[in-house]
């Protein structure tokens, strides 16, 4: 089964396995697999499982999706590619061992059992609250300069110069009443 992995310090080793055909990634819980991190935005990106592909289709996020460094809007995520969303970097497993492949294969007369690759990953379905991750500091490297500002609300200048137009109007309209009252017409 196809999982991602978080590698980004403080976050790293968190997964999710891919076992739906629709998967939402980001900061929020309603999100099917939840990175509370401020460089994510509220709802980043989703993973589609189309056939033996897996599509990765940036939500218009703020601070982008990339793979393998290279910003995307929707693209194939193949097994061994990093994903980053902000500044969280994320790798595709896809559940097979990624040895050499002139790497000799383990023998049964191994002394104990053959330790699998991954084991040590934590499967967490619903995500984290943010309570779990106080004391948590930000990945090195972290930059919070231009790139990560807020985006504009182009909808609520709109709606006050509206406002400001309507009442210019209300204004005009009652100075027109008001002349008209004294003059006696």
């Amino acid at each position: 089964m196809a999982k991602l992995v978080i590698l980004t310090q403080g976050l790293n080793g968190r997964a999710h396995e891919l076992n739906v055909d629709r998967t939402t990634i980001g900061r929020v819980e309603d999100n099917l697999f939840q990175i509370a991190e401020s460089s994510v935005s509220s709802h980043h990106c989703e993973v589609l499982l189309r056939g033996s592909d897996v599509v990765i289709k940036d939500l218009n996020s703020t601070n982008g999706t990339f793979i393998n460094g290279e910003q995307i809007t929707e693209s194939v995520l193949k097994p061994g590619q990093t994903l980053r969303l902000g500044q969280i970097e994320l790798k595709l497993e896809n559940g097979k061992p990624t040895s050499a492949p002139d790497a000799a294969p383990a023998t049964a007369s191994a002394p104990g059992p053959a330790k699998k690759q991954g084991e040590s990953t934590m499967v967490i379905p619903r995500g984290v609250s943010l309570s779990e991750l106080e004391g948590v500091g930000r990945p090195p490297g972290f930059d919070t300069s231009k790139e990560f500002s807020k985006k504009r609300n182009r909808s609520g200048i709109y709606f006050w110069i509206g406002v400001g137009i309507v009442g210019i109007i209300i204004v005009v309209l009652l100075l027109t009443a008001l002349s008209l009252v004294k003059t006696g017409k």
